[in-house]
């Protein structure tokens, strides 16, 4: 069948129009026809990459070229595979997505026709195909939505052009409802090529003119469907029912008001369902129609409902009065009450996620006291907590759904204090059961994990704190209950570890899983308070049978889980030193206050750093000071076994010893020299090797790497200038050579070069003003040039390494030189280095000078003209300094004298161009002079400004936009170039948004500089910095502000 005979049948379509003029139409004869379906299937079936590579790139210069056009039209009637229409329609959408050489209005309508009527005349294409036609469609639609022919908005009658569809076979049925689907969504999701503006105002009007008839049309076919005898077994008839449900999701999960609501906020989403939407949610046949639909379509299908009903659930309170509200609630819960009621269909894992995503949602969008004001209330919180006990009981099935119903308890436990209504919320007798469950099937889940391998849920630490987060509040509701549960399987544990310790003949398996009890339990009694751990065989377990080094690792980390929450909850100036706690822990363990407690934990964690116990009659604290080294810690050793990388934990060390050291050291240089004698041993062992030719390398690798990590956490902890300026003085000039030779000799070996480039921009941060040196000291600037040359042998050393494998190039080079920025920033802006001084190093004087310069611009321009050049050049330099500086006051001062200076200057200018011109003085006409002979000054401001309005956090955007109106229009022609650079410096696709932003910036400013004008300019500038930040928050690449001031 031809093209015309085609047309001709389907009379409910436009008439079809040639995409284009047939005078530019190319032949596509039947070899490149051919030989193009050979590229597509070789570019989608093909397993050589070779030739799939090569299929691509002939394929890239047939989307590229300029009659691409119509050969994809010609593809599209002509070509007998699947992989070149697709090609076409994919070719097309890019077409009329383009922002740069749009396509015509004429153009865009006559492929949107041709696109339905191929879809109308070819039902049963593959479908990969008809999905892209349809995506064509909806791009055509969405970006054609204000578009105007004869004052018709000839892209709008989306209904109307899927409407026969509707009326056709169930394929074409099929295709209609698809249409409406993926327009929905397509109008939905924000265009990255286009400004979010845009983006706005046409989700806004298909939300107001056409959404809520799609919806409406989506629930009339849903009950049409359900109150048929459907043959779901029939595939086409599946099919036609599951768009119809992604339709109405679509059109439930629209962002109503923009808020781009973030998918991982789930359990916090409201649906900003619209006022004029109320009808159909007042209607209880709109929810009763889902609930029905679950309960009759297979469980392939029923997710997508499930999904629905969490959408509903979730609409916005205030669309209801209160009476309208505990109705529609009523109706929820007892939909709810029947699906744990016939719980068959919840052994599907999508339906059990989404059922409990709707479960959440009972809370998070209503209170508790609506709920238990709810008839059948008792019986449904009865099957929800069986629910629950039973969900959780089967750990091992869709695990991340259980989320969602510890958030329902949480929420409901956290709600109790609250609640006002009289009706009961028994939820005293059901959240011990629900905590009970999860402890208990945690538990009983170890051995199974490590008999089969299985992953541990431990190793997901930020699961595993949310989820014990969640139920230390349920645990809260019956606070006695849930402490004696865990007392009796604490004391439990506890023992059988120590009977299996005892005995000769225990299996590794059994000792594994009951480390893994405590472990579990410790996290938990860290999450819930100290109480539930106050027995004999806690203290026993604490003390006695906590591994050491080469333990349980996890079974460590959740003992010092819990000291933690201990530490948090209990030890501080604000906690009750006369609390009920103390008084059991002195009963229990003999521990009457914090500092006692606080010592049991520094032994735990001595005993963890070290193999054999060392505190016969010294502190812990000062056991550590003074023997921090590998013969009691022997992680401070050099072991050739391990890797470089693993001396990383070295730092976090030593910047705990740091602080503990400053606590009393004050001014006490021999504490100091004493501290550092270890590290003072290994540097010169260090400087011994490096004197002679020949050393061990790897020793030598092994000994600095560790040093400059023990040397790293100190300085870190180092803050105040006292201790600081002693490690300095210690380090500068006796060790750093060696630094500056590891440099030259192993700056290939990333694992050598790393921790010494980051023991210097430690060095050279200047936290807390740590590095003030005297006036008369030359230390700040000998401390830049060490800087610099280390910078500098650093980045020559690399530059030899030559080319390197794309892999490698972040280890070996960039992770470097980051770093190096980082030092390179963190000593220009530590304000230790000694500089000519100037007006900016005195706040007070910088202040008075530019508040003088406002008053002398303003009223007085003409004595500032008759200045000498040099003054004036001055004058205008020091303005173009303070319009960067910090101090906002100096800032706004600096804009109100540029705009008085730029004033006057566009004032004599426009005077001297007029034809009767009043005459101008003499003073005026040398500063016009000095002007025109130096507009660079000008021309630098205006990108100075410019350059702080759309990258930095301007905080005085009205008084930047005042004189930059001004500077635009003495510098148009350099304006227009600023404005070209910026834009193609960004992104092909998003030069089109940043084009249009400068267009609207200058929309109806007139060439004066009258207040109205700059009132309207003022108001241009602030949509426009919006809009410029919007386009380039996505953006890989954007502008380089540096191009801009150069």
């Amino acid at each position: 069948m031809n093209l015309e005979m085609l047309t001709s049948t389907l009379d409910f379509f436009s008439p079809f129009c040639a995409f284009e003029r047939p005078d530019h139409s190319p032949r596509l004869t039947n070899s490149s026809l051919a030989q193009l379906e050979i590229l597509c299937k070789q570019l989608y079936e093909s397993t050589d990459t070779t030739t799939r590579l090569q299929a691509e790139k002939a394929l890239v210069e047939f989307t590229n070229s300029p009659d691409c056009l119509s050969k994809c039209q010609l593809l599209l009637e002509r070509g007998s595979s699947s992989y070149s229409q697709l090609l076409a329609a994919t070719c097309l959408s890019k077409l009329v997505s383009r922002t740069s050489n749009p396509l015509p209005l004429e153009q865009r309508i006559d492929i949107r026709n041709y696109v339905l009527n191929y879809l109308a005349t070819r039902p049963k294409l593959a479908a990969f195909v008809t999905q892209a036609l349809i995506q064509l469609y909806a791009r055509i639609t969405k970006l054609g939505w204000f578009d105007c022919q004869k004052e018709d908005y000839v892209f709008r009658n989306v209904i109307a052009d899927v409407t026969r569809f509707l009326q056709d076979s169930v394929e074409h049925c099929i295709i209609g409802v698809t249409i409406l689907s993926q327009l929905t969504n397509e109008i939905n999701q924000a265009d990255t090529t286009h400004p979010l503006t845009k983006h706005r105002k046409i989700a806004s009007s298909f939300r107001d003119s056409s959404l809520f008839d799609i919806f409406t049309l989506s629930c009339n076919l849903l009950k049409q469907a359900s109150g048929k005898n459907l043959n779901l077994n029939d595939e086409s008839q599946h099919g036609l029912l599951m768009q119809l449900l992604k339709l109405a999701h679509n059109c439930l999960n629209f962002d109503f008001i923009g808020t781009s609501t973030d998918e991982s906020s789930d359990d916090l989403c409201t649906v900003q369902i619209p006022t004029s939407w109320r009808s159909a949610f007042l209607d209880s046949s709109t929810l009763q129609l889902f609930f029905d639909l679950y309960h009759s379509i297979p469980p392939s299908l029923s997710p997508l409902v499930l999904s629905c009903l969490v959408q509903i659930a979730s609409v916005r309170r205030s669309l209801f009065n209160n009476a309208e509200r505990a109705k529609f609630l009523s109706h929820l819960v007892d939909g709810v009450k029947r699906i744990l009621e016939n719980p068959q269909s919840l052994s599907d894992p999508n339906n059990y996620h989404e059922f409990c995503r709707l479960l959440a949602r009972l809370k998070s969008n209503y209170q508790l006291g609506e709920l238990v004001k709810v008839e059948n209330y008792p019986e449904v919180i009865r099957l929800i907590a069986n629910f629950t006990v039973t969900s959780l009981q089967h750990w091992e099935f869709a695990p991340n759904s259980v989320h969602y119903l510890l958030s329902l308890w949480q929420r409901l436990a956290a709600s109790v204090p609250y609640v006002k209504a009289t009706e009961p919320h028994l939820l005293e007798t059901y959240t011990p059961e629900v905590t009970k469950a999860y402890i208990t099937s945690r538990l009983e889940s170890i051995h199974i994990i490590l008999r089969d391998g299985l992953e541990d849920p431990l190793d997901d630490t930020g699961l595993v704190q949310q989820q014990l987060d969640q139920l230390s509040t349920i645990g809260r509701c019956e606070y006695e209950k849930t402490c004696a549960l865990l007392v009796q399987l604490f004391d439990q544990s506890a023992q059988s570890y120590q009977e299996l310790l005892q005995s000769t003949n225990s299996s590794a398996m059994d000792i594994a899983v009951q480390e893994g009890r405590l472990t579990w339990l410790h996290r938990r009694a860290g999450r819930h308070g100290w109480r539930a751990c106050l027995s004999g065989a806690a203290v026993d377990e604490l003390d006695r049978l906590a591994p050491g080094p080469g333990g349980n690792e996890k079974l460590e980390l959740a003992m010092l889980s819990f000291f933690e929450q201990f530490r948090k909850i209990y030890i501080g100036d604000q906690v009750q030193k006369s609390s009920k706690l103390y008084r059991r822990l002195s009963e229990v363990l003999g521990l009457n206050d914090e500092t006692m407690v606080l010592s049991v934990f520094i032994g735990k964690i001595i005993t963890n750093l070290n193999s054999v116990r060392k505190l016969v009659k010294l502190s812990a604290v000062q056991f550590m000071l003074n023997n921090h080294t590998s013969e009691h810690f022997s992680f401070l050793g050099v072991n050739n076994q391990s890797n470089l990388s693993e001396m990383r934990c070295r730092t976090t060390f030593y910047t705990a010893l740091g602080r503990l050291l400053m606590v009393d050291l004050g001014e006490d240089e021999d504490q100091f020299e004493q501290f550092m004698l270890p590290l003072t041993a290994a540097f010169e062992a260090v400087a011994q090797m490096f004197s002679t030719n020949t050393f061990n390398e790897q020793e030598a690798k092994r000994t600095l790497v560790g040093l400059v990590r023990d040397l790293r956490g100190i300085a870190f902890a180092f803050n105040a200038k006292t201790s600081f300026m002693m490690l300095f003085d210690w380090i500068y000039p006796t060790y750093m050579p060696i630094l500056q030779r590891a440099i030259e000799l192993w700056y290939h070996v990333p694992a050598c070069t790393t921790p010494v480039l980051k023991l210097m921009a430690e060095l050279v941060h200047n936290r807390s003003q740590r590095l003030q040196f005297d006036v008369s000291s030359p230390n700040g600037i000998l401390l830049f040039r060490e800087t610099s040359k280390m910078i500098t042998t650093y980045g020559n050393r690399i530059l030899t390494l030559g080319e390197v494998p794309k892999d490698q190039v972040y280890a070996l080079k960039l992770k470097g030189v980051s770093i190096c920025f980082s030092m390179l920033k963190a000593v220009l802006s530590g304000n230790y280095v000694p500089s000519i001084g100037c007006a900016s190093d005195y706040p007070k004087l910088s202040q008075s000078y530019y508040s003088l310069l406002e008053v002398l611009t303003q009223g007085h321009m003409t004595f500032i003209a008759s200045l000498e050049p040099h003054v004036i050049m001055y004058i205008l330099s020091s303005i173009s300094e303070g319009l960067t500086a910090l101090d906002t006051m100096v800032c706004t001062g600096c804009c109100s004298s540029l705009d008085h200076i730029v004033t006057y200057l566009f004032k004599q200018l426009s005077r001297s161009t007029k034809k009767r011109a009043a005459p101008i003085g003499q003073e005026s006409d040398r500063f016009l002079h000095i002007m025109q002979q130096h507009p660079e000054m000008i021309q630098q401001m205006l990108s100075t400004v410019l350059n702080i309005i759309i990258f930095e956090d301007c905080r005085n955007q009205w008084s930047m936009s005042r004189p930059l109106l001004g500077l635009i229009l003495l510098n148009e022609k350099y304006f227009a170039d600023l404005r070209n650079s910026i834009v193609n410096s960004q992104p092909p696709e998003k030069q089109q948004a940043m084009h249009l932003c400068f267009e609207n910036l200058m929309e109806g400013i007139e060439r004066n500089l009258l207040t109205k004008n700059r009132d309207r300019f003022t108001q241009n500038l602030s949509v426009f910095r919006r809009e410029v930040n919007d386009s380039m928050k996505n953006s890989t690449y954007g502008v380089n502000s540096n191009d801009m001031m150069s």
